[in-house]
């Protein structure tokens, strides 16, 4: 592959070139967003070559779904890991709704 046949990623490069119109019809805080999702399908693109799927979009769109998936998991580690702090933060510092807060009376 390569010299006589398009590889994986020239097949994602004409696949990006077609989607240029789009691009360019998107805000401009969209495209930083659109042009992820293709980084994400170059960073899979030699296990998508070894498929060698009939329609390159295909492998693009599993790469891209797994990248959101890592990204997905590493979100919840971290929600997770700050709900634990929060909770021996709260565990540590008991609020006692019995007293009145400063500067109130009874």
């Amino acid at each position: 592959m390569g010299r006589t046949n398009p590889t994986y990623r020239d097949a994602l490069r004409a696949i990006e070139e077609r989607w240029a119109d789009f691009r360019r019809a998107l805000r401009s805080r969209d495209q930083p967003q659109f042009d992820q999702l293709f980084e994400y399908a170059r960073n899979h693109a030699d296990a998508s070559g070894l498929l060698n799927h009939q329609n390159p979009v295909l492998p693009a769109l599993f790469s891209i779904d797994l990248e959101q998936e890592a990204r997905l998991d590493t979100h919840e580690e971290r929600l997770d890991d700050l709900e634990k702090a929060l909770e021996a933060r709260q565990d540590r510092q008991p609020i006692d709704q019995d007293e009145p807060a400063e500067g109130t009376h009874r």
